[in-house]
């Protein structure tokens, strides 16, 4: 039966308990349900585990009562992320800052690399 394929609730074939694709006890959870609650694993080891698409994919499970809170970033640390976006998303030709990263194959903004691209060179008469 497919349903039951993965499902290993005692880890025996597994080596850790596995459970299939949605059918994960209560007080399990992933990293990403444990960030959406504002928690972190923290140094625990894995739980168990969820198995999908033929065992091809994995989700790890951690315990909910284990998992400790997020740290908040410091002041100096978001300050550093601001300076970071600023640098990423300003052109070096123009000095526009634009609301995306640019693209880094480019090394400018699109309007200045086209019209780069499409002026005549010295030598080309």
């Amino acid at each position: 039966m497919y349903l039951a394929r993965f499902d290993d609730p005692a880890g025996v074939r597994f080596g850790v308990p596995t459970f299939n694709y949605r059918h994960a006890p209560a007080g399990l959870a992933t990293r990403r349900q444990l960030a959406a609650k504002g928690l972190t694993p923290g140094r625990q080891p894995i739980a168990g585990q969820i198995l999908w698409r033929r065992g091809k994919r994995v989700a790890y499970l951690y315990r909910e009562d284990r998992a400790v809170p997020k740290r908040e970033a410091t002041d100096a640390q978001l300050a550093a992320l601001l300076k970071a976006w600023a640098a990423l998303s300003t052109c070096p030709t123009c000095g526009r800052e634009y609301p995306y990263y640019l693209p880094r194959r480019f090394g400018e903004c699109a309007d200045c690399h086209e019209t780069a691209a499409t002026a005549p060179t010295e030598g080309s008469r």
